[in-house]
């Protein structure tokens, strides 16, 4: 079984499925994706999803701000915080640094990452960050803010192996994307190759980022097999291992997703933990 650990459903370009997310999440269930966790980038977002993961036992959801999304009015703690809880979200964000654009101040977005990240903490839910041209000042604020035995995840990772190591040390999880199966991208692979198995991610981040063979195609859940497929080559393993393991993963960091996750999961995960 596969877990996308982070896909946006209501910006799926969805042509291909007759217009229906129905179809797109079918196609997925049927090469082994079992759970999809339906990631915010606007608190607006957040009922959408809800929509979203009232009709598909399988979609769990994120409450959130992208660092570069321009927002009226800034959430504070309290206002991130009575979202995630009205809408029963499993993770704080996406949320983060993103120094590679100058869409959002460096400084606006260096308030709201620590307050997505003290929302986190308060309700004891994971932080899901996305960090570009940022290592410096996205693992200052972890550290900070964040308490290692919740954690989070760095999504869609693209840095170096030292900031990997260290945001697993501070009891963060490293989440790969289609950008590993990109012929130029040996830094990631070589993550994808050294990164714990116990603290690895997949991912689409779809609609963005197609793998390799679709590339240039608009990216979609059912994908994050691909994804799969290429840290199992790197790593010398089996795709069934990656699987469960990164499975695995998903729901020991993600713990209010639990509950939504089927009963044969449940009892593989079990199985898994020696219980």
């Amino acid at each position: 079984m596969f877990v996308d650990s982070h896909c946006h459903l209501d910006r799926l370009d969805l042509t291909a499925h007759d217009g229906k997310l129905e179809g797109a999440l079918e196609v997925a269930r049927q090469r082994g994706v079992r759970h999809f966790l339906a990631i915010a980038v606007t608190l607006d977002d957040v009922p959408n999803l809800v929509d979203i993961a009232r009709v598909h036992d399988d979609v769990s959801l994120s409450a959130g701000v992208h660092p570069l999304h321009r927002v009226e009015h800034e959430p504070d703690v309290k206002a991130i915080v009575d979202c995630a809880q009205r809408h029963e979200a499993v993770a704080i964000g996406e949320t983060g640094l993103d120094y590679h654009y100058d869409e959002v101040a460096h400084e606006v977005q260096r308030r709201r990452f620590a307050d997505h990240l003290r929302a986190a903490r308060e309700l004891e839910l994971p932080v899901i960050v996305h960090t570009r041209d940022a290592k410096e000042d996205t693992l200052a604020l972890i550290r900070e803010h964040t308490d290692p035995a919740v954690g989070g995840v760095l999504h869609c990772f693209t840095d170096d192996l030292d900031m990997a190591r260290e945001a697993v040390r501070l009891g963060f999880y490293i989440s790969l994307a289609g950008i590993v199966t990109f012929r130029n991208a040996t830094s990631v692979r070589e993550l994808a190759r050294l990164v714990p198995l116990d603290r690895l991610l997949i991912e689409t981040d779809s609609p963005y980022l197609a793998p390799v063979p679709h590339r240039g195609k608009p990216n979609e859940p059912q994908w994050v097999v691909e994804v799969a497929e290429c840290i199992a080559a790197e790593r010398g393993i089996s795709v069934d291992e990656v699987a469960m393991q990164t499975s695995a993963n998903f729901y020991r960091l993600f713990r209010a997703a639990l509950p939504e996750a089927p009963d044969d999961v449940r009892e593989a995960l079990a199985q898994m933990s020696g219980q």
